[in-house]
């Protein structure tokens, strides 16, 4: 048959498919279906099949900044842009109505080292004059037309399309990701970067800059204000999370009663452990290294990123959504405005951990440094941007208005002396010498994993035991939860603990509690071109735990007991092959 017949015919049927599962879009605040969304994502599925019909190769001709030849580096293939599904059904097709592969584009330039510096401010501090002029600028962003890649939707599908299996790999078929990597921190920056400037072109002002959610801080743990009102309203948000209540950064998928102080204290504990005794290490940080192929292929988050990354955008969302939409799931959360603040905030953490450590490069592999991506300036001009453009803000001409970390000096303290711990868990060790339940496992769980539906406790052997202080200050001792898989996309949150007595009443204001594992959703059935990969392995969780196990007065055991605790039956689906220790330099 005609292609062009072929073609007619899908969009046909794309549009019957829309259709029918339109009643499962999110509705606007007056009841309304989203209609401006459905029928832009629905003549963006028809003209990508008309004109391109969704590519099914790697085609795209383009030339590799300082690249060696026959090496790779990790870059989209602009291409191959297509659409896939949520989980419920419903159609995703984030693409741009044009190809990219076949508009021109320029490299990154600094800006001007003498233009103003735009200060990020905190969005709790902020006035009623830059409330208006941010307002005004959004209200613009979401006035133009949705082919200026300036517009927010687009804006917001810019994320949408990273995280939804809608791109390769360059050069490749295996698709390319932007989460649970050392991509994560990067790409974020650079979305933000060009998102900020954008605004401020739109309003004259070439100093405006974005607000920061300072969620960490306990005068910023509150949705801030101003995402009540005007362009910064999104219906798609949990009501029962709204103002006044005070955020959970390590949400559990239930609600903990927790009163507000508590709920403070809690949080100033858990931020402790995600920047400094969980984060001494760049992989704990920053996530595992990434790089282009099969064999470059990890999925490994760092501590922010796991929570309170993961954490907040679930706590967020909808419950009445599918999947938890609009901040909930991956796909649909640049839509909601308070996405740039809460990620304005990740990156302010990024520059707070890299200055802790003396402002040194934390990695120079020049397969991170030379990645890279493409973003629309304020001009709409195509950019290509590669990571080591980013890790300096200085030369961004952007920074952060100074601000108290609380969680810096909030190292917590053990729930049960350690020496009367010690005695209890020697105790229970020697009970379970006898008898070993299906929850009580050597730390090699067996070829088929054990399934995460209860509590379970492992007694971990130490490698190395009487470190020196040289030695613990090069290496860290490294907890590993190896091969978690997860059968389904859903939230998964698990907490992990080292020599608890009662884990059922600590948590990370706890010296016994070493970190938490949290799977958000993508909210997406990913959807292949013909011929493409989708590489798929299980996961590690790797945490720190040299200072955990000092505080503990465990350093000089020969073994740990490890507890895996999964929070609010979110791991039904999930599966663990096992603990064990490693030391990282």
């Amino acid at each position: 048959m005609d292609p062009k017949k072929w073609a007619a015919i899908a969009a046909v049927l794309i549009f019957i498919w829309v259709g029918l599962s339109a009643n499962l879009y999110p509705r606007d605040r007056n009841g309304n279906e989203a209609q401006y969304s459905l029928m832009r994502e629905v003549n963006n599925m028809i003209i990508s099949i008309v004109t391109s019909s969704w590519p099914s190769s790697s085609n795209e001709v383009t030339t590799e900044p300082n690249n060696k030849p026959g090496h790779v580096l990790l870059s989209p293939n602009l291409s191959t842009c297509h659409g896939s599904l949520t989980d419920e059904g419903r159609p995703i097709y984030c693409c741009p109505p044009k190809r990219e592969s076949d508009e021109p584009f320029i490299d990154f330039q600094f800006p001007d080292n003498t233009s103003l510096v735009r200060i990020r401010r905190p969005a709790q501090k902020v006035d009623k004059e830059y409330i208006a002029k941010y307002n005004r600028a959004l209200s613009i962003m979401k006035s133009l037309p949705y082919d200026d890649p300036r517009s927010f939707w687009r804006q917001a599908d810019v994320h949408c399309v990273f995280c939804s299996g809608a791109y390769n790999q360059l050069h490749s078929n295996h698709l390319l990701k932007i989460h649970r990597s050392w991509l994560f921190f990067p790409w974020h920056r650079m979305m933000l970067y060009f998102h900020e400037r954008i605004l401020g072109s739109l309003i004259g002002d070439d100093t405006f800059a974005l607000p920061f959610w300072n969620w960490d801080n306990p005068k910023g743990m509150l949705i801030p204000d101003m995402y009540l009102n005007g362009s910064f309203y999104d219906s798609q948000r949990e009501s029962a999370h709204l103002p006044p209540q005070v955020a959970d950064i390590n949400f559990d998928y239930v609600e903990r009663g927790l009163g507000p102080e508590d709920q403070i204290e809690a949080n100033i504990a858990f931020m402790y452990h995600q920047m400094v005794s969980g984060a001494k290490k760049t992989e704990l940080f920053m996530g595992c290294p990434y790089k282009a192929g099969e064999e470059g292929f990890c999925d490994g988050p760092g501590t922010i990123e796991l929570a309170p990354h993961n954490a907040l955008h679930t706590w967020v969302g909808n419950t009445q959504n599918p999947e938890r939409e609009n901040l909930g799931a991956f796909y649909s959360a640049a839509k909601d405005p308070v996405f740039y603040a809460h990620h304005a905030n990740i990156d302010r953490l990024w520059d707070v951990w890299t200055g802790l450590r003396g402002n040194k490069a934390e990695i120079n592999d020049p397969d991170w440094l030379d990645s890279y991506f493409y973003f629309y300036d304020e001009k709409s001009q195509n950019v290509r941007i590669k990571i080591r453009d980013v890790l300096d803000m200085t030369k961004l001409r952007y920074t952060y208005e100074p601000i108290d970390n609380p969680w810096l000096n909030a190292r917590p303290m053990p729930s049960v002396p350690p020496k009367i711990a010690r005695h209890i868990l020697k105790m229970r060790d020697s009970q379970n010498e006898l008898q070993l339940s299906k929850k009580n496992l050597s730390p090699n769980f067996g070829p088929e994993g054990v399934t995460l539906d209860t509590t379970i406790r492992a007694r971990v052997p130490r490698p190395k035991t009487h470190r020196t202080k040289k030695e613990k200050a090069e290496e860290e001792e490294i907890l590993v939860v190896y091969g978690i898989e997860i059968k389904k996309d859903m939230y998964v949150k698990f907490d992990v603990f080292v020599n608890a007595v009662d884990e059922t009443i600590i948590g990370p204001e706890s010296r016994e509690f070493a970190g938490t594992f949290v799977n958000m959703r993508r909210g997406v059935r990913i959807v292949m071109n013909k011929n493409d990969v989708v590489t798929k392995r299980k996961t590690n969780l790797k945490l720190g735990i040299s200072e955990l196990l000092e505080d503990l007065e465990a350093d000089e055991d020969e073994r740990i007991w490890v507890t895996l605790v999964p929070r609010a039956g979110t791991c039904i689906n999930t599966t663990v092959d096992g603990v064990r220790i490693e030391y990282m330099r």
